[in-house]
């Protein structure tokens, strides 16, 4: 059997979503070589990777071997970092941004329209290989390129590539900001234990175990649609029904078609 290809990774900035991805690909070990930039010391289980090798500042780096450029900044240095890497990188090595509201058309005016360029938007699960990072390309993008980018993506958790870079927008308000809800959902839902008589620590143990095991469920039953999950615990004339009839009378869809309507324009803003 074939043996995995292993790539030579820059990664410039390593935070939280950074160092989540780093450890990922080595983890699956991905990875023959990586370059790190970054100014802080980075976590211990990266330097201890004898395939990492970590630098300050991007000036320091040599990329005539790398085979991608990951850009895990905060958007607010983007510029800066571009323009210490335009001079200096190969016009067909791609790059791989993470940077919320910087769209590709941002990128090809820093570096080209020739430029290998893909777009990724992860989420925090991506800390614990559960994450889902959702991908869009430019033009230059081979299949090859793509590849590569999914395979590492996909130590992270689940991938899914679109054509329609616009769809982005709504990506960060559903997947991108979404785990922000369960937790909140997570709270609100032991609080109202609470109110019917759960202790503040049973109520909140209930809460967490339900929703991490209704979540590992959905992702068990391939074959089923969450609906079906749904009827199948929902018995006639049962305590779930009664429950469902409050839940499902349109007052919570409602909330959550505004909920991701904010976040789609505020996206949509930070873009602008």
């Amino acid at each position: 059997m074939a043996q995995p290809l292993k790539y030579h990774v820059t990664v410039i900035g390593c935070g939280k979503m950074g160092s989540a991805m780093i450890q990922g690909w080595l983890k699956k070990s991905l990875l023959n070589h990586i370059d790190i930039v970054d100014s802080n010391p980075l976590p211990e289980s990266i330097t201890q990777a004898e395939s990492a090798f970590h630098v300050k500042q991007a000036a320091d780096l040599n990329l005539n071997d790398t085979d991608l450029v990951t850009l895990a900044v905060k958007p607010q240095i983007m510029d800066y970092i571009c323009d210490e890497l335009k001079e200096r990188l190969n016009k067909d090595v791609p790059i791989l941004s993470i940077a919320a509201g910087k769209d590709i058309a941002y990128f090809e005016k820093h570096f080209s329209v020739d430029q290998p360029i893909i777009r990724a938007m992860p989420n925090l699960p991506a800390t614990i290989g559960q994450g889902m990072s959702v991908m869009v390309a430019n033009t230059a993008v081979t299949d090859a390129h793509k590849q590569m980018v999914e395979t590492l993506l996909s130590a992270n958790g689940k991938t899914l590539w679109i054509e329609d870079e616009s769809k982005m927008d709504a990506v960060t308000a559903l997947s991108g900001s979404g785990p922000a809800y369960l937790f909140y959902f997570i709270e609100a839902l032991a609080e109202a234990g609470q109110t019917i008589g759960l202790s503040e620590e049973e109520a909140m143990t209930l809460a967490k175990q339900t929703i991490i095991g209704a979540s590992a469920l959905v992702d068990a039953s391939e074959n089923a649609e969450p609906s079906e999950l749904r009827e199948a615990v929902t018995s006639k004339a049962g305590t779930t029904e009664s429950a469902l009839q409050v839940l499902m009378d349109g007052k919570l869809q409602a909330v959550l078609d505004e909920v991701l309507k904010a976040a789609k324009e505020r996206s949509q803003e930070l873009a602008s």
